[in-house]
């Protein structure tokens, strides 16, 4: 399986754009965990799936 035409997925995108904003270490582990946790609180769903369509 080739994996370089694979769109990067949502947390590597979302650490790529701290990084890129010169976030703090300790900002992007925070934001992480936030961002797991409100997944996994609406049942492992993409957040792009959620809401009205």
């Amino acid at each position: 399986m080739d994996t370089h035409n694979k769109p990067p997925k949502l947390m590597d995108r979302v650490k790529a754009t701290m990084r890129v904003k010169r976030y703090s270490p300790r900002t992007k582990t925070t934001y992480c965990y936030w961002i797991r946790y409100f997944i996994r609180f609406h049942g492992v769903r993409h957040p792009s799936s959620m809401g009205s369509s």
